[in-house]
């Protein structure tokens, strides 16, 4: 819940476009978190905490897309919303706002050491599969439920209306923070 690449991405896109997308991105978001537990309950977090040049590659991939996505913010256009209509001139389509929220959890290395150390130290091998299951269904609910409730508070009316009034301000900060955490993963060590 702190706030970090998907957080910024989730807010960006509710106050951007609309909650429904805001909500497509949250789910992404989750989804995302499945590849980190997938791979590291099969072990491929052992590979990359012996071969750091997986997590680099993985580190300046993720750096690059909130690099990408910043600059976006930054050089956005007024979206031109009504509160009433909560609907933007242009928009992005669910798909879109799902791979969005995907692809900013899936590149993040922060993620990956999080998920990384869950599963060294708290999950071990004599735990069932089961319970393993269990714990990453909690993990993804948790995330979409999480995000879900972001998106709700940053598209109720008193919210939109405050960030039209500062649009591109707002715009510009969101961007400045997503590129601040790009560095930020670009300067993190295994």
């Amino acid at each position: 819940m702190s706030p970090g690449p998907d957080f910024v991405m989730v807010v960006k896109n509710s106050l951007n476009y609309s909650r429904k997308i805001g909500i497509y991105s949250g789910i992404g978001v989750g989804l995302g978190l499945a590849v980190h537990i997938t791979y590291c309950a099969i072990g491929i977090a052992v590979l990359i905490s012996r071969y750091p040049i997986v997590f680099n590659i993985i580190k300046f991939a993720g750096a690059a897309y909130l690099v990408y996505m910043g600059i976006g913010s930054i050089f956005s256009k007024a979206s031109k919303i009504q509160v009433e209509e909560n609907t933007p001139e242009k928009s992005i389509n669910n798909w879109e706002a799902f791979r969005i929220g995907f692809l900013t959890n899936v590149l993040n290395p922060k993620a990956t050491l999080f998920f990384f150390g869950l599963f060294t130290f708290v999950v071990t091998p004599k735990i069932p599969l089961p319970i393993i299951l269990i714990i990453a269904i909690i993990i993804i609910a948790t995330a979409i439920v999480w995000f879900t409730l972001v998106s709700v508070f940053f598209t109720q009316k008193l919210v939109k209306e405050t960030f039209l009034k500062f649009e591109k301000k707002i715009n510009v900060v969101l961007g400045c923070l997503l590129i601040l955490l790009a560095v930020k993963i670009a300067l993190m060590s295994l």
